[in-house]
């Protein structure tokens, strides 16, 4: 187990967010399952407790703890991306899938998970500064998904 470890509080459906993770992005895997001892206040012994998972590379473990906290905005995972194509995939893949769209890149997947697909060109154009980055945030202002080309082309002028 790695020293540091995100763990993100589930209701009842960690080993199913886990799965759609390892199928939706690379370097991810759903691991290994920890059922619960004995019961507690919102299960029954031999219920799923704990999923270990890594998503893109980082470690994580979803608790099946019920419904007594919920996910925000506070906390997301931030994707890079390289083109368009990977950016619609992933987007798709998550508000396809019972999620929803947000603004300027963010998504929230159906357990309120949050996340930003967030292509390369976009932190690229921020990191330039001045001018550059102030077209390319301003075009991003009026975007859910981001759209490569509309960034692009604000980072010209």
């Amino acid at each position: 187990m790695a020293k540091n470890t995100i763990c993100l509080w589930y209701d009842k459906d960690a080993e199913a967010a886990a799965r759609f993770y390892a199928e939706t992005f690379p370097n991810s895997s759903a691991g290994a399952v920890h059922r619960a001892p004995s019961d507690y206040p919102s299960g029954k012994a031999g219920d799923v407790l704990m999923v270990e998972f890594t998503v893109a590379g980082v470690p994580c473990i979803g608790l099946n703890g019920g419904p007594a906290f919920k996910h925000s905005e506070a906390f997301s995972f931030q994707i890079s991306t390289e083109s368009q194509e990977e950016t619609d995939r992933y987007w798709n893949a998550i508000v396809g899938n019972g999620g929803q769209e947000s603004a300027c890149g963010w998504c929230k997947d159906k357990w309120g998970v949050c996340w930003q697909i967030t292509p390369r060109v976009l932190m690229e154009a921020m990191a330039a500064g001045g001018d550059e980055a102030k077209r390319a945030f301003e075009a991003m202002m009026d975007m859910t998904k981001i759209d490569v080309a509309a960034i692009e082309a604000a980072r010209r002028g």
